[in-house]
């Protein structure tokens, strides 16, 4: 009866705002304002301030929450595991079977700037001097990449 009581005079209170603020030719704001104003006044009509008043002294309705609540952590840690592990266990099962069947790419064996130019004539290890020894490792990378 009280909670009734006092929604109804929120409301009345804010319907003078509005129309004081409407008075002042600030029309968007007072239509605003008699909106939020009613939005007590239409949980009393509807029945709701009557439902919150019985569920929050019910010890019942408490539980009720309590059971959501546990409910609610159970599928948030479950969802967390699973995206942990990479999907479901069929997911993970056809992943690992992917990754067997072809561990690289096709492309990745192929040149990638494509065929490279061959010198016709080399010059020999004699005339590079001692140099060449230490430069054969990078001269073996740089052939197997076609340059």
């Amino acid at each position: 009866m009280i909670a009734e009581t006092v929604c109804s005079a929120v409301a009345a209170a804010g319907l003078g705002i509005a129309a004081v603020t409407a008075y002042r030719k600030r029309f968007l704001a007072a239509a605003r304002t008699a909106a939020y104003a009613l939005v007590p006044l239409g949980l009393v009509m509807t029945g709701v301030v009557d439902w919150l008043a019985d569920t929050a002294f019910s010890p019942t309705a408490w539980a009720g929450f309590a059971v959501l609540g546990v409910s609610w952590l159970l599928f948030a840690s479950t969802r967390a595991v699973e995206r942990r592990r990479g999907g479901t266990r069929e997911e993970r099962k056809q992943a690992r079977a992917a990754t067997r069947r072809e561990a690289v790419a096709p492309e990745a064996s192929a040149p990638s700037l494509g065929p490279g130019r061959r010198q016709a004539t080399r010059p020999s290890n004699a005339s590079r001097g001692e140099a060449g020894d230490d430069f054969s490792d990078i001269e073996a990378i740089l052939k197997k990449h076609g340059i």
